[in-house]
């Protein structure tokens, strides 16, 4: 690999910027000041960039904990994304693998890896998701047979069948069955697994047979499962296992 891509892959400046200071000195080779910016080097080489060492990688993984009221995306004039939360990557090239509402939180996979990326993507794999959900209204039997036909959603969207499960369901103050005298409303708890990712697919799903999701959490995607001892905001990176497994979906 040239050195100045080798330098720019590791977010070491723009590629102009970097070939400049290549050409200053700035980077050594195995001990040998290197001043020509189309210098091969590999994995095995040691680089050093203004009396720093740099070690290529060439994919990372990260594992984060999606806080609501941040975007998925990599970059937004505007508004926090989920990559400006990733503070000590070694890549500048993250992405995230699909993408997570606004108000969604949970599991958030982000990689410069391509191929992996579309493999977990790509509709041809129906890689499965589980969501953990609370509805405003009462889920029902008749709820789970519809989810697991394949549920009309609207014009757009006939979802696939996919799996609901009744966690818990609370009735509103006053009524037969509440634990809890403050309950304004009924709710459920649920936990859906789905095999597509379609926009803002769970709570089109859930609107469908009437009712309303007011709070989404992502707790899987294919193999992998979100670490429980992460925090919002919080994120990790992949175990050497855990990414087997995904690349084994």
């Amino acid at each position: 690999m040239r050195l100045d891509k080798y330098l720019t892959e590791m977010g070491l400046g723009s590629r102009s910027e970097v070939k400049q200071g290549i050409r200053k000195g700035a980077a050594r080779v195995n001990g040998e000041t290197v001043v020509r910016p189309e210098y091969k080097v590999s994995g095995e080489d040691k680089v050093f960039w203004k009396g720093t060492p740099v070690d290529f990688v060439e994919y990372e993984y990260i594992m984060l904990n999606k806080p609501a009221g941040i975007i998925s995306a990599t970059e937004d004039a505007r508004e926090k994304t989920v990559v400006d939360l990733i503070q000590d990557s070694r890549r500048k090239d993250l992405f995230p693998v699909g993408r997570l509402d606004r108000d969604t939180e949970g599991l958030l996979l982000l990689t410069n890896d391509g191929k992996l990326a579309h493999r977990l993507l790509s509709p041809r794999h129906h890689v499965a998701k589980v969501y953990y959900a609370v509805v405003s209204g009462i889920m029902t039997e008749a709820d789970v047979k519809s989810f697991a036909e394949g549920l009309y959603v609207d014009e757009e969207l006939t979802a696939l069948p996919a799996e609901l499960e009744i966690l818990a369901v609370h009735p509103k103050a006053g009524e037969p069955g509440c634990r809890d005298g403050k309950a304004p409303e009924e709710t459920s708890e649920i936990r859906l697994k789905i095999y597509e990712g379609k926009f803002h697919q769970v709570k089109r799903m859930v609107h469908a047979v009437g009712k309303e999701v007011i709070y989404l959490k992502r707790l899987s995607m294919g193999s992998l499962r979100l670490d429980e001892n992460l925090r919002p905001g919080e994120y990790r990176q992949l175990s050497t296992s855990e990414l087997e497994e995904l690349y084994a979906e």
